[in-house]
């Protein structure tokens, strides 16, 4: 079972709220990162892209980087942006995006379940962004970004959180630019925080990543690296706890640069070698799984898998390996999309026109769009130990950072 933790939030005051909140960091590159924080001296972009403070030729990975995102959050501290809970807190966080709502507990989850599995992996890390992000942690002394984490809803959980949203007064209620709304409450009662942390110990066996495989790698590493002189916040790392039925996993669709050589026509034929293919007068967003839309000539098609062209396993079954081993790698030469630069991937909420902006402009040559992996998907494969192809899932509406902040030096 799980063991969660209270732990005393650095967060901003009320007044400041609405632009401390920033969009996660690993959203947004430099560029888009110092106009998104330009003429606001709050935004918390300051702290985890604190490059935009600094000449644009700088190494994002420098030392100075870090020690930048050290100064500006010590700023804040002293100046009265931000300040740290009295008290070790539980902390609920709801989101509203497009009237669909979900609402998550922020916690501090155990880095021993890290290391033990019983907090759950579906991707492989990357080791320049993990390190990035331990870096960004030795030297500010805080976990900036949150680990969205996913767990099999239990009905005890959802109806004291519940509770608590309808009898408490939120501390934050604020609508970001994409018209998303957040909105957090303070579980300062030390009952009820002590009845949320046995909630979780006897009814949740494990939890799983949703979003922040390199945030919790990095927290991890940050404790190992510091071995005995490390403080007894880093033994967690911040974490916000979804459950399962309030989770929705948008589609991650595929963009490639050229046929590697073949005509369309040719491409077409090969294609339906495994797949039906029927034109489509609209764009394609798949209706269910198997079921691919594909966008080539500025016409767009419907392909169906066909029985027996792929394994019936928890990876071998998903969309992502389906279109990886039977059209990406065999037809269009794209061997391993971690690392071939003619493929690209566009998250659903850019919805289905950036694949046909994209492909008419000819920057790209082809599109597909996919049905979107579910929770139980995402379940099963950890479960089993595996991982998923790269890029197979893309959740929305995303948690501002800035909001809630674990520095692990008590």
């Amino acid at each position: 079972m799980v063991t969660i933790s209270p732990f005393k939030a650095l967060r901003p005051e009320a007044q400041h709220a609405k632009n401390v909140a920033s969009r996660p960091y690993d959203v947004l590159n430099s560029k888009e990162a110092k106009i998104e924080a330009q003429g606001n001296p709050y935004s918390f972009l300051h702290i985890t892209k604190s490059e935009i403070d600094l000449p644009e030729d700088t190494d994002i990975h420098s030392r100075k980087v870090y020690d930048t995102a050290k100064e500006n959050l010590d700023a804040f501290i002293s100046r009265n942006v931000l300040f740290r809970e009295s008290k070790p807190c539980y902390y609920i966080y709801q989101l509203i995006w497009n009237g669909v709502s979900q609402t998550g507990l922020v916690c501090g989850s155990s880095v021993d379940d890290y290391e033990s599995d019983l907090v759950k992996k579906h991707e492989h890390t990357r080791p320049e962004k993990e390190n990035d992000r331990i870096n960004h942690i030795k030297t500010t002394g805080a976990q900036t970004g949150n680990v969205f984490l996913a767990y099999k809803n239990v009905d005890e959980i959802d109806a004291l959180i519940n509770k608590w949203k309808k009898d408490k007064n939120p501390v934050y209620d604020l609508v970001a630019d994409d018209k998303v709304q957040h909105t957090i409450w303070i579980v300062n009662d030390n009952k009820v925080i002590e009845s949320i942390t046995e909630l979780f110990r006897v009814h949740v066996p494990a939890t799983y990543i949703a979003d922040g495989h390199h945030r919790a790698a990095s927290a991890a590493r940050v404790r190992t690296a510091l071995g005995k002189a490390a403080p007894a916040g880093a033994d967690i790392f911040l974490t916000t706890l979804f459950p399962s039925n309030q989770l929705r996993i948008m589609d991650y669709n595929r963009l490639v640069k050229d046929l590697n050589g073949l005509s369309s026509e040719a491409l077409l034929n090969k294609i339906e070698e495994k797949f039906t293919v029927q034109k489509a007068k609209e764009a394609v967003a798949p209706l269910s799984l198997h079921e691919f839309g594909m966008y080539l000539k500025k016409q767009w098609y419907t392909l169906t898998a066909r029985e027996g062209t792929y394994q019936d396993d928890p990876i071998g079954i998903l969309d992502v390996t389906i279109l990886q081993e039977n059209i990406l790698d065999p037809l269009l030469g794209v061997k391993d999309p971690r690392t071939d630069n003619r493929i690209d991937f566009v998250g659903g909420i850019r919805g289905l026109a950036e694949l046909e902006k994209r492909v008419d402009s000819d920057e790209m040559a082809i599109a597909f769009s996919l049905y979107p992996v579910s929770i139980q998907q995402l379940f099963d494969i950890a479960d089993s130990g595996n991982v998923m192809p790269p890029k197979s899932t893309w959740f929305e509406p995303k948690l501002r950072d800035g909001l809630l902040t674990h520095l692990i030096n008590d």
